[in-house]
């Protein structure tokens, strides 16, 4: 004879374990799933540009593959992010073994540091907001982020400290 309390616990283990089975998968599919523990399926990342709202101007700004808005941290240097711990959770870093670029023409490319393979633009690593959503800016300026455009100055470990200059085209720029 089996036990009702095995076999309940042995049921309640499976409905834990087919929730979070759920939960991983719609991880790993969302537009937070560019954060470092984002599974090998992920190692490509788009970066592409499109048109937001930035602080009531239309820009052109850098976004991810999902279509969220891409920003560049102020204190960081071309050689190291910054952003870590909980900092990182409200700004993850866009991360790829393999990114690409579509309608960007800077230099995209992997800053191997303590985010893992983190995708830097011109020298700057990119992060998404937690808060946004796909042609949505809502981080503009927020704890010293910045979305990002097609003509961010290129960062160089001998610029780093510096703010970026507003790229031609008007509006903020960064």
């Amino acid at each position: 004879m089996r036990h009702p309390k095995i076999i309940i616990a042995g049921i309640g283990l499976a409905a834990v374990a087919a929730i979070g089975g759920i939960t991983a998968a719609s991880a790993a599919g969302s537009p937070a799933s560019s954060t470092p523990s984002a599974s090998p399926a992920a190692a490509a990342a788009t970066v592409r540009t499109a048109s937001a709202n930035v602080a009531g101007s239309t820009e052109t700004v850098l976004v991810n593959a999902h279509g969220l808005p891409l920003y560049f941290y102020r204190p960081d240097t071309a050689t190291k992010s910054l952003v870590t711990g909980s900092l990182a959770s409200l700004w993850p870093p866009l991360t790829s073994a393999a990114p690409t670029a579509a309608g960007a023409s800077g230099k995209l490319t992997v800053l191997n540091d303590v985010n893992g393979h983190q995708v830097t633009y011109n020298g700057h690593p990119l992060y998404t907001f937690a808060d946004d959503h796909g042609g949505q800016v809502t981080g503009q300026g927020i704890q010293n982020f910045f979305v990002a455009t097609p003509g961010l100055t290129p960062l160089t470990t001998s610029s780093a400290g510096t703010a970026p200059a507003v790229p031609s085209g008007g509006g903020l720029g960064y």
